[in-house]
């Protein structure tokens, strides 16, 4: 019997451990509510919760939202170190998915290709072969290189960036 309620003790033990080392789910849709300005379920909030099944590790630091394309439609949650994670969180309609982005670079401009990774980042010129907004994939042609094109995401005015996990 005493056996049996030590290893129940060290089960419970365990499992709380287990839910400490997960990031708070309820915090990230709230960070994310508070990013959009509505609410879950609200015209422009989160569509739903996040995924209460996602097994994500803490963030050492705080997540970093950003929109996730040019509709703005769904919001990127990142976890900005090393091995972090990444999520999209798809909102409710209604929200600024309706607002056209103003194109930040335009068929022809000379943009910077950027290629980062995990502990790395390379850049070279080239050539946008298409106009696109902020957090749109866009064409371009490297400069010197004689290959396909490629697609890159929209950066800023000047800038592109391709990211590799």
């Amino acid at each position: 019997m005493i056996r049996m309620s030590f290893a129940l003790l060290g089960l419970t033990l365990s499992a709380s451990a287990q839910a400490q080392a997960l990031a708070d789910l309820a915090a990230i849709d709230a960070q994310v509510a508070g990013f959009t300005g509505a609410a879950i379920g609200e015209p422009g909030g989160a569509a739903m919760p996040t995924d209460r099944r996602l097994r994500l590790r803490p963030c050492p630091s705080a997540p970093l939202l950003d929109w996730f394309g040019a509709r703005r439609d769904v919001v990127q949650v990142t976890c900005p170190v090393p091995g972090g994670w990444r999520i999209y969180v798809p909102l409710r309609g209604g929200g600024m998915a309706d607002a056209p982005a103003a194109p930040l670079i335009a068929r022809g401009d000379a943009v910077s290709v950027t290629v980062s990774g995990e502990g790395f980042a390379i850049s070279q010129q080239g050539e946008a072969l298409e106009p696109g907004a902020a957090g749109t994939w866009i064409k371009v042609r490297l400069v010197g290189v004689k290959s396909e094109p490629v697609r890159a995401l929209v950066l800023r005015p000047g800038a592109v960036g391709i990211e590799l996990p």
